[in-house]
């Protein structure tokens, strides 16, 4: 009777242990059918698409720090910082950034501090190596807007042709963010997906100018947003702002060849005293170093930096011209 009893109770479990492993079997199935379709609307594992999903999905992350991500949220300069940093394209977050320049600023104006025993020029020097790493996103940021404006005319000609042959504006758009080269493919698919996903084209274009404010996209947004009120032929008003555009930037060719000459002249008059000053104390430790020993000496430094720093100013207007 005992052995009938247990014959039975493993019977049963056994059924019910097939059926619960058939139904996570087949939830869990589901839920892989699931993840698939999402990571094929998604498109995760593409590495082309990668910045794509951040920037769909507006992730506000200032830093992968929490508790320093909730007070960068709250700081009014922290947003401006991520929006520059999105326009270097520049994979850092806003606090990699600060700890970057944290870092520059501590550790150069220590030791500058330990050599020479001046605060206010260890101070000095590490402000200047502080504001290396914005320096360098700066930098980025002016390249990536240069390569933008560049490849603006040929996108601008891929969107006329598009026009003429019957395709919308929207489909142009994503012609453009298929055919173009970053950043001009990058920024037009980010449009085209904000227009698909329900925004409006102005709020799109909006959006357009203010990741990349340029004169130039301004001007194909003005003219585009008043073609939409006014009506008109859009791809002639396009060809006609490409054409401006060509010209705008041929000019800008020509004035950065004549002034190129002023633009060395400035580096040089702005980093020869530095440069010299560094060899001369690599060649005599001792002659230099009554510079920061002496009290004259170290007012001499500091007139020297001011006068260097407004002499390069000077230039850096001189030789700077709007087009």
């Amino acid at each position: 009777m005992g052995l009938i009893v247990i014959l039975v109770f493993l019977g049963v479990f056994g059924v019910v242990a097939l059926v619960l492993v058939a139904t996570g079997s087949g939830a869990q199935q589901q839920g892989r059918v699931l993840l698939t379709r999402l990571e094929s609307a998604l498109a995760i594992g593409k590495p082309e698409m990668a910045d794509l999903i951040v920037d769909v999905r507006k992730n506000e992350l200032m830093s992968s720090i929490p508790w320093l991500d909730r007070y960068l949220a709250k700081v009014e300069l922290a947003p401006r910082l991520r929006r520059l940093l999105f326009q270097a394209n520049v994979k850092w977050t806003v606090g990699t950034l600060g700890l970057f320049c944290g870092v520059g600023f501590v550790i150069p104006s220590y030791l500058v501090y330990w050599r020479t025993n001046s605060l206010p020029f260890a101070a000095i020097v590490g402000m200047v190596t502080g504001f290396m790493p914005l320096g360098y996103v700066f930098y980025k940021r002016k390249q990536r807007m240069a390569k933008f404006e560049q490849g603006l005319p040929e996108a601008l000609e891929l969107i006329v042709s598009a026009l003429r042959v019957g395709h919308s504006l929207n489909a142009a758009m994503g012609l453009v963010a298929r055919e173009c080269q970053d950043p001009v493919g990058a920024e037009f698919r980010l449009t085209f997906d904000e227009q698909n996903y329900g925004l409006e084209l102005k709020g799109a274009l909006e959006n357009l100018t203010t990741r990349m404010p340029l004169q130039d996209i301004k001007i194909v947004a003005t003219a585009i947003l008043i073609q939409r009120e006014s009506g008109g032929n859009l791809a002639e008003v396009l060809e006609k702002t490409s054409a401006v555009i060509r010209e705008r930037f041929r000019l800008k060719r020509q004035v950065a060849t004549h002034t190129a000459q002023g633009r060395l002249t400035g580096w040089i008059l702005t980093l020869l005293p530095v440069v010299l000053g560094a060899l001369l104390y690599m060649v005599n430790p001792d002659l230099m170093s009554i510079l920061w020993k002496r009290d004259l000496g170290i007012k001499l430094l500091y007139a020297a930096g001011a006068m260097i720093v407004i002499g390069g100013l000077i230039i850096r207007k001189i030789v700077n011209m709007d087009v």
